[in-house]
């Protein structure tokens, strides 16, 4: 199967990403959008406010979430692609880590894969390299089974860089195109407040390795930490991290609050493109900005 490099909303302005999580648990939103309407409704709403990806999850990722079996991660996913496929011109990422789905998300509509375990487990490297579409991979510290496994370094941002980048290298050895790969660097995944606050102020140094970076920084609890509030309260704090990690090179922030984002950014996008830093009608176009 054949694939474009990557697209535009990763070589122009930077992009944002809404987040569809079809499952009972997530964190933030979980159960919200269980059913298959109501998660298609969520997503045509987010792009409604401005969202220039929406990436679809199947699979709760936080502490502690119950495991999910590859039938009812499909049974989740796969009719939220398939609908979405037919009735946006956005594209399409899918939230996942194994190979089965993976591959039938990107048949029903998928452009990017979204991996959290960075393509560890059986058989999803393999699967990614196939499909060659875009995939993003997140850093963590443990192998596919222990995602929350702490960082154990002096210096996070050096460790987190060096395991990316040669986590991106065995991915290109295995077939996949350079130019396919996003870094993630894992905010909130087996990280201190500290280590994640740490990786927010110096991201351009993973940003210098070459590849877009996506981040996750929405509603997590590194924001509640500095606002002291809880997770449906986080609106505020989420979009100036967004903001931030623009400023420090991010091309994707992932956000559950998309007309938020879109205005906090749109004012960054204003001071950027006076410098030619983003191309002004792109800008405009996607911000309503005269």
């Amino acid at each position: 199967m054949g694939r474009s490099r990557l697209p535009s909303f990763v070589t122009g302005r930077p992009s944002i990403c809404g987040i569809v999580n079809i499952t009972p648990d997530s964190f933030s939103d979980g159960g919200y959008f269980r059913r298959v309407p109501d998660a298609v409704e969520h997503a045509l709403q987010l792009v409604r406010d401005g969202a220039d990806i929406l990436d679809i999850g199947g699979e709760s990722t936080r502490p502690g979430a119950r495991a999910v079996s590859v039938g009812e991660e499909l049974k989740r996913v796969l009719p939220v692609v398939t609908e979405l496929a037919n009735r946006v011109n956005v594209p399409l990422s899918v939230d996942t880590s194994r190979p089965e789905v993976m591959r039938a998300a990107v048949e029903a509509g998928a452009t990017i894969i979204n991996d959290v375990r960075g393509l560890r487990m059986p058989g999803a490297l393999e699967a990614a390299a196939e499909l060659s579409v875009p995939v993003c991979l997140m850093h963590t510290s443990g192998d596919a089974s222990a995602l929350h496994a702490g960082v154990d370094a002096v210096d996070v941002v050096a460790a987190v860089r060096d395991s990316l980048e040669h986590r991106r290298r065995e991915c290109i050895d295995a077939g996949i195109d350079s130019e396919h790969i996003l870094l993630d660097p894992g905010f909130g995944f087996g990280k201190t407040v500290d280590q994640n606050f740490a990786l927010l102020d110096r991201l351009e140094l993973i940003a210098d390795l070459g590849s877009p970076v996506l981040v996750g920084l929405s509603r997590k609890s590194m924001i509640g930490f500095a606002t002291g509030n809880g997770v449906h309260q986080r609106e505020f704090g989420s979009v100036v991290a967004a903001a931030v990690a623009v400023q420090k090179g991010a091309s994707i922030v992932r956000v559950h609050d998309v007309r938020a984002t879109v205005e906090g950014l749109a004012v960054l996008y204003a001071i950027g493109r006076r410098k030619g830093k983003w191309d002004r009608t792109a800008a405009a176009e996607s911000f309503d900005i005269p």
